[in-house]
């Protein structure tokens, strides 16, 4: 069976964390932080706050911006339910935001609709990896700050510069299917000292110094810390950071051969007239090619014909104003129209050329 994801994992990743492990300390430490330093200089940031996942990046960028009850936070309702969900968690209400047809990404139209005296913040999605045009949803949003969910398009450029970098905070996941993967991780991108001091007393139950900081840095009374407010546990640590540097080195490469894929799907699929595939992007703009998502009026049928002739597929996503936990539902017409026809395809690094044509006949073969 071709996989719809794959991690891209070596020798390399396999020293790292032996060498984690070999060294005593396996928390939050010493690989966390050198992994933070050069994730920073990548995305071209001043600070990266390493956490266990984007949820929780998501989470803490919210209560970095006091987000609260009486609250309202614009999120796109074509994501993964957990961009929804930290609102919920901060007692804010989620208003759910219509998707653009054609990109995916959060549709601005709806955006200015949804906007109201108690808007505190929007969470746009770069929707399997092809950015937001961020200049355009800040002319719509005016001041309201804006958490770029960043999940997918670790490596992403909008306009020269990189995804996580353009806006008041970025969160980025490191996922096991991730571009960049760790296994479980994530990370917050600011360029505020205030934020980024207060992200990391957070993520630590409040604490205002880590134990690795505590016992190789203090040389009295190391056990002492004061804590000044209530934090969560949400913290990196050196094994998923020294996986995370490995892959950090070869994310470019890795996210250049996802291109490579999709190119050739994209050119596979275009003499099929019932095969929608994805809208190219600006010159200046970079997708990292996290998910390649066709568009077809058979979705079902033809998932289970791949399925049975050995390609995987996936649907990013249900919708997540449609789920029960959100109760009434607005209609939102554009992702529900599109919900009906989206089929991601396999796209990870490590897919040969020759499982690539595998794909792509037989998706082709369906419609002969």
């Amino acid at each position: 069976m071709i996989q719809v994801f794959k991690p891209f994992f070596g020798e390399e990743e396999v020293d790292a964390v032996r060498e984690v492990l070999e060294s005593g300390w396996a928390g939050l430490g010493p690989k966390t932080a050198q992994f933070e330093k050069e994730f920073s200089e990548y995305i071209g940031v001043d600070y990266t706050i390493g956490v266990n996942s984007a949820t929780s990046a998501l989470d803490l960028a919210l209560k970095l911006l006091e987000v609260g009850h009486g609250d309202e936070v614009l999120v796109p309702t074509m994501t993964f339910v957990s961009t929804g969900h930290v609102v919920a968690y901060n007692l804010a209400t989620p208003i759910f935001v219509d998707c653009d047809p054609e990109t995916m990404c959060i549709d601005l139209e709806d955006v200015a609709r949804k906007i109201t005296r108690r808007t505190k913040a929007i969470i746009p999605v770069h929707y399997g990896g092809r950015p937001v045009d961020i200049d355009a949803l800040r002319e719509v949003v005016g001041d309201i700050p804006i958490i770029e969910d960043a999940a997918h398009a670790c490596g992403s450029v909008y306009k020269n510069k990189k995804v996580g970098s353009l806006a008041d905070i970025g969160c980025f996941s490191f996922q096991a299917v991730k571009n960049l993967a760790m296994g479980d991780g994530g990370a917050l991108t600011l360029n505020s000292p205030e934020l980024a001091d207060r992200a990391k007393r957070l993520r630590w139950l409040g604490i205002d110094k880590g134990t690795w900081d505590r016992t190789a840095t203090d040389t009295s009374y190391w056990w002492e810390y004061q804590v000044d407010e209530v934090g969560l546990k949400c913290h990196l640590n050196d094994i998923a950071a020294a996986i995370g540097i490995v892959q950090l080195h070869k994310l470019d490469s890795m996210n250049a051969r996802r291109n490579e894929v999709a190119a050739r799907y994209t050119a596979a699929f275009a003499a099929c007239e019932s095969i929608k595939t994805p809208p190219p992007i600006p010159d200046d703009w970079y997708s990292s090619g996290h998910i390649y998502c066709i568009r077809v009026p058979d979705r079902n049928k033809l998932s289970v014909y791949l399925q049975d002739n050995g390609v995987a597929t996936g649907v990013h996503y249900k919708p997540i104003h449609t789920y029960k936990c959100y109760g009434n539902r607005p209609v939102l017409p554009n992702a529900e129209a599109v919900f009906e026809q989206i089929l991601s395809l396999p796209m990870y690094p490590s897919l040969t050329d020759d499982e690539v044509d595998t794909v792509i006949n037989t998706v082709l073969g369906f419609y002969k």
